[in-house]
């Protein structure tokens, strides 16, 4: 995909155009409602090859090559075969989260998703060796959860009580070496913490997107919330159930074995995903949350897979069989979606998807026609595109924390006829103590494969004359 973007001269989606705002610089935090984890992990990315997108992309890739590896070892070191770990492995490329929506957009669920892995192995590894060591490397995999995404919270909940409710993980959970674990997580989540209790505008800045109390009355607020969760969490999991039970039913012609009992891993995932329900329900009942994106179930329902293929293993050779189907369909899946994803990758899609089509070096050239420009101001993330042209280029928008102290001068609006209104930015700008030039300058810029061009809007920021 980075080559592909090289040769073609495209930029990148929404999701990955705003770390390219954010990655300019490290911070405790960045805004936008999320924690800095991927951030940090891009910026260091791009001290190596540079700000590029071949930087982002080893992010995202080794995030998810580390969160498959660390689900598949986890079910290896809890004893099952290889067969098993990889039923469960390719099972997570059966979520269209995974298998598709992380592939060209995204940016914090791929984080969420690779540490939840890590987190589940380094639990494994504190009931197996309940060292200091592998104490202090389980608080730090739950540091890198909690600075992954900010609903991690439910998984942590849902695993901590899961694992107290099971004789094997209750034990290491009650030795006092447990105190490392959550000393390593708190003092490596303080900056972060700090941050937040500093910038709670920023922090809160998305709130309004959960839809509280939007319902109206308390009942019918709790009736709307749970009818779109319970839809949130068919469309999440909705198709890898399906395709294992389907794998399932085609073994039926399948020599039949008792069932082996149930093993405390088993019981330890599947309490977890009980767990994490209860705890969401709680939640959104308790908060009268009513909107929900489908990915948001992620933390919930990643042991999945995993629980599943564990109870395949119980039942010898149909599960067995069971297992090895759900392995071909995962990796068919994986290879088919490869063409559409360079597709989607170098097209984009329609509206906000199609900013990966502009041609973001002409429009670089038509910005500085007039001189060259230290700062650009946007309504949304789209603009982050032009740190691919100019690293060293200072791009904001109205989300970005500590706005006004960002600027640097010569500075430039730039508008793009879009759904995202421009009031917040003109808002911040006149915060920052900054107006618009009276002249503005209309541009069109080409947008690759023969596609009209986007009509934009460049102003002139100054600062305000001193009265």
């Amino acid at each position: 995909m980075a080559l592909l973007s090289h040769v073609a001269g495209t930029g990148v989606g929404v999701d990955d155009s705003e770390q390219l705002m954010e990655m300019r610089f490290l911070a405790a935090g960045y805004g936008s409602s999320q924690p800095p984890l991927y951030t940090w992990l891009a910026i260091l990315a791009a001290s190596l090859v540079g700000t590029s997108v071949l930087a982002l992309k080893i992010v995202k890739y080794g995030l998810l090559a580390a969160g498959l590896a660390a689900y598949f070892t986890a079910i290896r070191r809890l004893g099952y075969s290889s067969r098993t770990a990889a039923a469960a492995m390719f099972g997570l490329l059966l979520f269209p989260q995974i298998f598709w929506e992380m592939q060209h957009a995204l940016t914090h669920s791929v984080a969420i998703f690779c540490f939840t892995s890590v987190l589940l192995l380094a639990l494994v590894e504190v009931q197996k060796r309940r060292s200091a060591i592998a104490y202090a490397l389980f608080g730090l995999a739950t540091a890198a959860a909690m600075l992954s995404k900010y609903n991690i919270v439910i998984f942590l909940a849902a695993l901590l009580l899961a694992a107290l409710s099971v004789r094997e993980t209750r034990e290491a959970i009650f030795d006092r070496r447990f105190l490392i674990s959550v000393a390593v997580a708190v003092l490596s989540c303080l900056p972060t913490l700090y941050w937040s209790l500093t910038h709670l505008d920023d922090l809160l800045s998305h709130q309004g997107g959960l839809g509280v109390a939007e319902g109206g009355s308390v009942a019918n607020t709790a009736f709307v919330g749970v009818r779109r969760l319970a839809n949130a969490i068919v469309n999440f999991a909705g198709l890898p159930a399906a395709i294992f039970a389907v794998a399932y039913f085609l073994t039926m012609r399948k020599r039949t074995e008792p069932l082996q009992p149930v093993r405390w891993p088993e019981k330890l995932l599947w309490r977890a995903i009980v767990f994490g329900l209860v705890v969401l329900v709680a939640v959104v009942l308790a908060a009268g949350i009513t909107q929900f994106r489908d990915r948001w179930m992620l933390p919930v329902f990643i042991f999945l897979p995993a629980a599943l293929a564990m109870r395949f293993d119980a039942m010898g050779q149909r599960g067995r069989k069971t297992q090895a189907t759900i392995v071909f369909v995962g990796a068919v899946l994986a290879i088919l979606v490869l063409p559409v994803s360079w597709y989607m990758h170098l097209k984009g899609g329609d509206s906000r998807g199609g900013i990966v089509r502009m041609d973001y070096r002409s429009l670089y050239e038509e910005i500085n026609a007039d001189g060259p420009v230290s700062t650009v101001v946007s309504s949304w993330f789209w603009i982050g595109n032009l740190r691919l042209v100019d690293p060293d280029l200072i791009v904001l928008d109205d989300e970005i924390p500590d706005f006004a102290q960002s600027i640097r001068e010569p500075a430039v609006l730039v508008l793009t006829e879009d759904r995202e209104p421009p009031s917040a930015v003109f808002n911040r700008i006149a915060q920052a103590g900054y107006v618009m030039d009276t002249v503005h300058r209309r541009i069109a810029v080409a947008e690759r494969f023969g596609d009209a061009p986007r009509q934009l809007t460049i102003t002139r920021l100054h600062k305000k004359a001193a009265r």
